[in-house]
């Protein structure tokens, strides 16, 4: 059983949407460039004088015309069978979160084709971390323009009444969600195999172009088709899934950032966080390093291995998982530290919860075969506590995924 599989405050608060596919859930702030905080700080500081007559005009753009609204949110108010710029007609929801909705279109400038569209809050802060992940998507698709990688490629963008869209191609479900539809069932070994090497790669070619993902995780990895086959478990009593291609794709670029630019001092969602960003030493590339390596043990168990939403309580975690925290990071904080070591009670209510729920890596294994070995040997050098230890990408030609079939 992963850490703390079911957490006390609930399950999975922490679960994103997914821009891309027929799934939903939540998201996080996007976090980008000084730059841009500059510009906004100045358009704050020259607008003040202002603010009265802009919240009228906010008022006002609540509903622009007959056919353009707004609800209370934000969130353009549309419905099915309406018409973007004469060309997306809107099908059906597909998701929705703080920076707004994700629906399915038909694209009638292709052939018909079936996009997803991700439709921002005309609300000015979403706007920018909009055309923020605009401009990633651009570099990107214009760096990768014959699809070697496995990153999601935009097909077009615009402004629709204050509502920044961005069209992608439609995929498949998130693995997060393929997995909450299997009743968490891991994925088969040479499907991890699969998935662990486009993941990778894609990850390698992002570090490559000098720019760090910082928010992956299962639900922003998608298939690029998630139909399965069904076979009944009759040791379980159920019916299973089996993919039929486990080829994925990387979404959501909202809080990528360059290494020029500004990195702010929190990044990932908090089960795949590295320790270096929980202790606030800095990060850089490595940090996505140590989420593939929690996604990767999360598909083989079917469950998130440190499933908490304290940061002391991650820590201890990761030291029953892992082994005690090095002592030249721990000198280098003023978080969670005493005398050098973790500032954490073993023997209280806490330490026992972690004792009892977490165990040291190798013994989540479920079989001594060598692909297994394989991979979590890959997945421990991935979670090496020293970002500057850490697995590089560069590194990632292991035994584990030259068996790709």
């Amino acid at each position: 059983m992963a850490c703390e599989e079911v957490s006390r405050e609930g399950t999975c608060k922490d679960r994103d949407w997914h821009h891309y596919s027929k799934s939903s859930g939540r998201s996080g702030r996007s976090r980008r460039s000084s730059r841009r905080q500059r510009d906004r700080r100045r358009r704050r500081s020259h607008s003040r004088h202002r603010s009265s007559s802009r919240r009228s005009q906010q008022r006002r753009s609540r509903k622009r015309s007959r056919s353009v609204e707004d609800d209370g949110e934000g969130h353009l108010i549309y419905h099915s069978g309406d018409m973007l710029r004469a060309r997306y007609e809107i099908v059906s929801t597909l998701g929705e979160g703080a920076f707004g909705k994700v629906v399915e279109c038909i694209d009638h400038s292709n052939d018909g084709a079936r996009v997803a569209l991700k439709i921002i809050k005309n609300i000015g802060r979403y706007r920018e971390a909009a055309m923020s992940e605009v401009e990633v998507l651009e570099q990107l698709k214009s760096l990768d323009s014959d699809k070697r990688y496995a990153c999601v490629h935009i097909l077009d963008w615009f402004d629709y009444h204050g509502h920044i869209c961005i069209a992608f191609e439609l995929l498949g479900l998130s693995t997060y969600d393929f997995l909450k539809e299997n009743n968490f069932q891991p994925f088969p070994i040479e499907h991890i195999r699969n998935m662990a090497y486009q993941i990778i790669r894609a990850v390698r070619f992002l570090h490559n172009n000098k720019l760090t993902h910082t928010d992956l995780k299962p639900e922003n990895i998608l298939f690029i088709d998630s139909e399965y086959l069904m076979e009944y478990n009759p040791e379980l009593k159920r019916d299973e899934r089996t993919l039929k291609n486990p080829d994925v794709k990387i979404v959501d670029f909202g809080n990528a950032t360059y290494e020029h630019e500004h990195h702010t001092s929190v990044v990932s969602t908090r089960h795949y966080r590295a320790p270096e960003v929980i202790l606030d030493l800095g990060w850089g590339h490595a940090c996505d390093v140590w989420s593939v390596g929690c996604i990767l043990i999360e598909y083989y168990l079917g469950s998130t291995l440190f499933q908490t939403h304290d940061s002391k309580e991650h820590l201890a975690m990761m030291e029953r998982v892992l082994g005690p925290l090095p002592t030249n990071l721990l000198q280098k904080t003023k978080r969670f530290v005493h005398r050098s070591k973790l500032d954490w009670d073993v023997h209280g209510s806490s330490g026992r919860y972690v004792k009892k729920h977490c165990k040291p890596l190798k013994q989540y294994m479920l079989s001594k075969g060598e692909d297994h070995e394989q991979l979590f040997d890959l997945i421990e050098k991935m979670m090496e506590y020293d970002p500057a230890k850490r697995l590089s990408l560069e590194q990632y030609n292991v035994h584990f995924l030259n068996k790709r079939k």
